[in-house]
């Protein structure tokens, strides 16, 4: 029990967030290419696949940042005590669950096209290498959001089979989706972080952190509006659109608090919401 109990604190199971804010995009995707004329249970059947998928990639990435970051989480107050960090979990039995988690998620990929199959993998070398960004850049959060964003490009191909201009235009709002959102996380740590040296968007825009958010939310929004247009959804779509504007610019922007790291982490796990409240307006305009 003592380590299962490790291996769920070290994948992070008890804290979903992660691997929603990664099964949303995929999400999206899917739902924009898939044609509801058809069976459902196919549409059912791959979004099963991609909660699975994102469970499991979601569990290994937690694994890798950990032994990446295992000086720095030290260092800082609120990692400190992580499995790895604390040597209660060793690097040898990490990468161990790390290949065992890596093999059950390449199960559930192969049950795609092709296409998707390639791109997936292709996807590998962005999600093991984001870790190591906060040393050289003061923007890790963009390759965050390049990599957990990439899984709407996925749900996109799996039912298209080719790549088009619709879900890269979604992709590249999303990825600004990211950028604010962990940002927003990111003021949890911004004063351990300043003093051990690891760089972010949080510590380069910390005197105008409102300001950087309100772009970010703005490319996500225009983004959505963009592809609503391609795909001609109906005038319903544009209504509840309303819904995540007034989220993202009158909850999020508005109850941010950078000095509060209780509110920023309350205002980071709202964007689950997010998520849906956008699968929402994306099946709105679809029907």
């Amino acid at each position: 029990m003592k380590q299962l109990n490790l291996f769920i604190e070290l994948t992070r199971l008890k804290k979903p967030i992660g691997f929603m804010l990664l099964f949303w995009p995929c999400a999206w995707g899917l739902t924009l290419a898939y044609d509801f004329s058809n069976d459902l249970n196919n549409y059912f059947f791959y979004l099963t696949l991609f909660f699975l998928g994102s469970v499991l990639m979601r569990s290994a990435g937690c694994i890798v940042n950990d032994i990446s970051d295992k000086d720095f989480d030290k260092k800082v107050e609120r990692t400190k005590n992580r499995p790895i960090a604390s040597n209660k979990v060793s690097i040898k039995l990490a990468i161990f669950y790390t290949t065992v988690l890596c093999s059950l998620a390449f199960l559930v990929l192969i049950n795609f096209n092709n296409l998707t199959i390639i791109l997936a993998l292709g996807s590998m070398p962005l999600a093991f290498t984001y870790p190591l960004m906060k040393r050289f850049t003061h923007w890790p959060q963009l390759f965050l959001g390049i990599t957990f964003n990439y899984g709407l490009i996925l749900g996109w191909t799996s039912i298209v089979g080719e790549i088009s201009i619709v879900p890269i235009i979604f992709y590249l709002g999303a990825i600004f989706w990211t950028l604010g959102y962990d940002t927003i996380y990111g003021f949890q740590d911004i004063q351990d972080d300043e003093i051990i040296g690891v760089k972010s968007t949080s510590i380069k825009f910390k005197n105008k952190p409102k300001n950087f958010l309100f772009i970010c939310y703005v490319f996500l929004i225009s983004s959505i509006l963009i592809v609503g247009y391609i795909m001609n959804f109906n005038y319903f779509f544009y209504i509840s659109l309303i819904i995540t504007i007034i989220h993202l610019f009158f909850y999020q922007i508005r109850f941010f608090n950078s000095k509060d790291s209780l509110k920023c982490l309350k205002v980071f796990k709202s964007n689950n919401l997010t998520g849906f409240i956008i699968f929402c307006n994306i099946l709105i305009g679809r029907f």
